[in-house]
């Protein structure tokens, strides 16, 4: 016990300064790198092992117009949905202004970007996690009985299950993302489950089924899918295949930048506006 005691005493104390200043370092990411602590761990496309290994690096975003890199953000979040805000801020400190449109994929597409755009008015065409799934005739085979296909009846404010019971709500709950964002959550359950014929198929839980419904979301998601799928949409999403993509590509494939040789954010920035400069330089040559 003394000698426990006397190693308690010597080392506790460093370690716990030791363990504090990791933290601060580590804020709200789940890792960092020890040779460059601004760098997280994220999972390359691309490593010499061909399988996905973790290895520390940074999350580059950029905006594109007729493959001209217009504006550039450094992030160390793995994520793409959390660095919208960032970039957008970066945007409008650069050309003091919003932009009007902005065409983005569906890791851009949550609750929390789609009300950042509304409240900046920005005219969005941004996909949503099942987008291009729910584009297929076959999309609804594999789940029938999802809560998409569902029927919803507004005036009752309930739904209608596979075998024509209602679901009403039960409450409305509030829950928070990883990026702080809250969310409200409204929960509807079904009645006498036990002796339906589909108990099993229509869903896995031992008492009757509860849904979970975001009604905000679902307004955004049924906007989005309005525009991505008008004329101008369709545009849109034709562009930004051969607008963004081909930048990285030039970059990295053609050009064979596949590192930064710098360590630190504000370094690796630099590094990656001097490789932008020199992209548009070469676009403007061509």
């Amino acid at each position: 016990m003394k000698a426990k005691l006397r190693y308690v005493t010597k080392n506790y104390p460093e370690k716990i300064v030791q363990y504090e200043e990791q933290e601060a370092t580590l804020g709200d990411r789940n890792s960092y790198s020890k040779t460059d602590p601004d760098a997280t761990f994220m999972r390359m496309k691309e490593d010499h092992m061909k399988n996905g290994q973790l290895r520390p690096g940074y999350n580059i975003q950029i905006s594109t117009s007729n493959q001209y890199i217009v504006n550039y953000t450094i992030h160390s979040n793995p994520t793409d949905t959390r660095t919208l805000s960032g970039h957008l801020q970066q945007h409008e400190d650069s050309f003091g202004k919003t932009p009007g449109t902005l065409t983005a994929d569906a890791g851009y597409g949550s609750e929390e970007n789609y009300a950042l755009l509304a409240a900046k008015n920005i005219e969005s065409y941004v996909k949503y996690g099942m987008f291009d799934k729910g584009q297929k005739k076959s999309c609804g085979d594999k789940k029938p009985f999802s809560v998409d296909k569902l029927h919803y009846n507004p005036s009752q404010d309930c739904y209608i299950c596979p075998m024509g019971q209602e679901m009403h709500c039960i409450g409305t709950f509030s829950q928070k993302t990883s990026a702080g964002f809250r969310q409200e959550i409204k929960k509807y359950q079904a009645k006498n489950c036990t002796n339906c014929p589909l108990n099993g198929a229509c869903h896995k839980s031992q008492g009757n089924r509860i849904i979970g419904v975001n009604k905000q979301l679902e307004i955004y998601r049924n906007r989005a899918y309005e525009l991505l799928n008008s004329d101008v949409g369709v545009a849109k999403r034709k562009q930004r295949c051969y607008d963004v993509e081909p930048v990285f590509a030039n970059i990295k494939q053609n050009h064979g930048f596949r590192r930064f040789m710098l360590r630190g954010k504000e370094k690796v920035s630099i590094e990656w506006g001097l490789l932008a400069i020199a992209q548009n330089l070469r676009k403007k040559a061509a």
